[in-house]
């Protein structure tokens, strides 16, 4: 299948890093969090893409699962756990260790596991997996910003993903034949030219998209260890896992030497702003990072009470319609679902249809300023001023109708 996304020659992996960015924005295929600049994209139709991993032979064979805490392979942790696999999860940028066994409340339900797939329930319901620890990890799960056929793999630019296995070989926790598997969007998998792959990099065996699984039979090795020489002091102390596997290295008489440069900081070159001849701002100097000026709004009425916010953005993911902004008032059993235009407010319509929730039928339609048009965003609401007990009698006889919904009173991201 040949690539969406053309790969220049001479092009460096943050020229297609990039590319895949702009283009993902420029398409509208990414769920929140946006922009998906300097992130492993949180792509449409990641959970379709997810589900895949369960249809692997390996998976099936395997009893420990190792997946990374982007956003995308949400779907992919939920799978593991439905599976009643042990899910191991790395610890954020390091920091406090190497990666966490996820341990979900004991008999937990289909919901409770969602809520541990997500990355709040990773950080509730976590248990620190030491170095001296017996895993043995068949199969790992990473993001990827950009993959090719061939399974050469660039991520965000950080080299955590890459750390991570190098660190895991290291306390034997996997082994040369531990599959590697990537969830991607398919404009994602692109022609990565061999020559920006380094001895660090590691490849993947599996590429799994909304409509693809890919075998990729790689046949360039993976990473043998840690290179000591790539690193220094200051990751050291950034990281202080390192020093322990330094140590035990060191213990069994191998190099373990430091490189004496610091390494370059590539986030940096991230953060500039686009080439004005890539897609254009629609307002001028308007920060990237603010959300569109114009939106279409959702009305979704009859909230039961008790129900909570995650439990709704779980079943939004669910049915492939996350908003980019939620507005829950769920003590007038209602929220508001901005999205960047009508089409996609449409889908979201469509995809709601006969939702429910706790046994409650949920009602979505256009909010009433939305049924003749788009609108400005939520700031340009119609407010009306507080009529009093009788509006809040209404209120509390649990009414729904959009009619009489107030200007949203709190805003929510789309994420956990």
């Amino acid at each position: 299948m040949e690539a969406v996304i053309t790969i220049n020659p001479g092009a460096t992996k943050w020229d297609i890093r990039e590319k895949v960015w702009d283009y993902i924005e420029a398409k509208n295929l990414a769920n929140f969090p946006r922009p998906v600049h300097n992130r492993i994209p949180n792509f449409k139709g990641a959970h379709t893409a997810c589900a895949k991993v369960s249809e692997l032979q390996v998976f099936n064979e395997t009893d420990e699962v190792k997946v990374d805490p982007d956003k995308p392979l949400e779907g992919a942790r939920l799978a593991v756990l439905q599976a009643r696999k042990t899910l191991l999860v790395p610890t954020p940028r390091l920091r406090t260790g190497l990666f966490n066994k996820i341990v979900p409340p004991e008999g937990a339900s289909k919901e409770e596991l969602r809520v541990c797939s997500t990355s709040q329930g990773v950080k509730e319901f976590s248990v620190p997996v030491g170095l001296d620890s017996k895993v043995q990890v068949d199969l790992l799960v990473v993001g990827s910003v950009a993959v090719s056929e061939k399974g050469y793999r660039i991520g965000k630019g950080e080299g955590f993903a890459d750390m991570e296995y190098a660190m895991m070989l290291c306390m034997g926790a996997v082994t040369e034949s531990t599959v590697v598997v990537t969830i991607v969007h398919d404009c994602q998998v692109v022609d990565i030219p061999e020559d920006l792959i380094e001895s660090h990099d590691i490849t993947v065996d599996y590429i799994l998209t909304p409509t693809r699984v890919i075998k990729t039979d790689c046949q360039r090795p993976k990473p043998q260890g840690i290179i000591w020489t790539k690193l220094n002091t200051e990751m050291l102390e950034r990281i202080p896992v390192l020093k322990k596997l330094r140590a035990l290295e060191e213990e069994q008489g191998k190099d373990v030497t430091l490189g004496t440069h610091p390494p370059p900081q590539p986030r940096e070159r991230a953060r500039r702003e686009p080439r004005r001849d890539r897609e254009p701002r629609s307002e001028g100097d308007r920060p990237r990072r603010e959300p569109p000026l114009t939106v279409t709004t959702v009305y979704l009425g009859g909230i039961p009470a008790g129900l909570r916010v995650s439990e709704l953005k779980t079943a939004l993911r669910e049915r492939e319609a996350a908003p980019i902004r939620l507005t829950w008032q769920g003590a007038q059993h209602r929220a508001f679902l901005d999205y960047l235009d009508p089409q996609a407010a449409d889908q979201a319509l469509a995809a709601l249809e006969g939702l429910s929730l706790n046994g409650h039928d949920l009602q979505a339609e256009l909010a009433k300023s939305q049924r003749g048009g788009r609108r400005p965003g939520p700031s340009n609401r119609r407010s009306r001023p507080n009529t009093g007990p009788k509006n809040t009698a209404r209120e509390s006889r649990g009414s729904t109708s959009e009619a009489e919904a107030d200007s949203p009173k709190q805003e929510l991201n789309h994420n956990e």
